[in-house]
């Protein structure tokens, strides 16, 4: 009979435990218009990142009614949380658009395509509003990302 110490056998379960926390992550039925109609997720740490508005670290607003300027602060500010999160923009698997104006839906992905993943784009939703809540803003995006444990 060989006697294994429980050391051994608890090592072999935390690496079984890591290893089944590793973010499994597939993208499903990718769109034309750059995202993806399903995300599967299976373990890993999920971060949810509240709307990100196009103010500067200051709490100053950024393009006052330039909705360029807008989006490309909100994706700074997005990389910022990200960042602070010990997650990128390849861990972003849902981001939610708020726009005070639809036309504008195609400054939106291209500024977004910069950013993310453009191989797995992350799930995504767009939705036109009356008005933020400031009503000098244009645009507001949240996010979901999984990263490592």
């Amino acid at each position: 009979m060989i006697l294994i110490p429980r050391w051994i056998i608890a090592e072999g379960r935390t690496k079984d435990v890591k290893a089944m926390n590793e973010p499994q992550i597939q993208f499903l039925n990718r769109a034309l218009a750059g995202y993806s109609q399903v995300v599967e997720v299976r373990g890993g740490r999920t971060l949810y990142i509240s709307g990100q508005i196009a103010v500067d670290s200051s709490g100053n607003l950024v393009g006052s009614g330039d909705f360029n300027a807008q989006v490309k602060q909100v994706f700074a500010n997005l990389k910022a949380r990200l960042d602070e999160s010990g997650a990128s923009f390849n861990d972003v698997v849902k981001l939610n658009f708020y726009l005070v104006d639809a036309d504008n839906l195609q400054i939106v992905r291209d500024i977004r395509d910069t950013y993310v993943n453009r191989k797995n784009p992350p799930a995504s939703t767009l939705v036109v509003v009356k008005q933020l809540v400031r009503p000098d803003l244009l645009v507001e995006v949240d996010a979901i990302a999984v990263a490592k444990d």
